[in-house]
């Protein structure tokens, strides 16, 4: 049973910092690509960062670069997301994501298989 379990969400000022993790367990983590994804209230999902599993290939929503920074230690099947410079439009339910094939590449969230329940992420401006 795939898993994927997210922590470090919380309540930041406008500049802060958070770092979120997803926790994987129950597939090759190696051979998958993993993603961000979030969702205010409202809105649709979006992309926020992803790495492709192969190429190590790194993507980011053109709102987040420069900003967000997404990582992974297969050793320990754990991806990251670190959040910096955050601002109140960043407020949003933060998931985790994990897929093997791609047509369109990383950003689209019907290519994913395997999603976390989410972490809320609320930055106070």
């Amino acid at each position: 049973q795939v898993q994927l379990v997210e922590s470090g969400g919380g309540l930041v000022q406008a500049g802060g910092s958070l770092r979120l993790s997803c926790a994987a367990s129950g597939l090759t983590f190696s051979r998958y690509s993993m993603a961000w994804f979030r969702q205010a209230p409202g809105k649709e999902r979006e992309f926020v960062a992803g790495v492709d599993w192969n190429t190590r290939t790194m993507n980011y929503a053109d709102s987040v670069k420069g900003r967000f920074t997404i990582s992974r230690d297969n050793a320990k099947n754990i991806v990251f997301l670190q959040m910096n410079s955050l601002k109140a439009e960043d407020t949003a339910v933060y998931y985790c994501a994990a897929g093997r094939r791609f047509r369109f590449g990383l950003m689209r969230p019907e290519e994913y298989t395997y999603w976390g329940q989410g972490t809320q992420v609320t930055v106070s401006s």
